[in-house]
């Protein structure tokens, strides 16, 4: 069994510039948390192979997924299909969420527009 724990994850900023603290990685998948300051937004992009689903844990703000926007806040989950361009604006608390990507995270399945 293989536990990990956000308190000795090490934190690493993204391509599109989110806060990530990654639990698991494997050749299949990834979970990791991930952060956005109050008011900040990470920078539209998409990813070609990766599906990804975001719950959100604390705050929320406004989330757009292919020019369709919509407030997310705690306990509201959002699935992200492969080449979907999206991007989160968190509001004032800012954004806490887990990000499960499948095929797992990868900077060179970032891309921008």
């Amino acid at each position: 069994m293989r536990i990990e724990s956000l308190a000795g994850a090490v934190p690493f900023t993204t391509k599109d510039g989110s806060r990530i603290r990654e639990l698991h990685h494997t050749a299949a998948q990834s979970l990791a948390e991930a952060s956005v300051g109050p008011g900040g937004a990470t920078q539209r992009h998409y990813h070609a192979l990766t599906e990804e689903i975001y719950l959100f844990l604390e705050g929320g703000g406004e989330m757009e997924v292919d020019g369709e926007r919509a407030a997310v806040a705690a306990g509201d989950a959002v699935l992200i299909r492969p080449g979907a361009r999206h991007t989160i604006t968190a509001g004032a608390d800012g954004a806490r969420f887990l990000c499960c990507c499948v095929p797992p995270y990868a900077d060179n399945d970032t891309y921008f527009d």
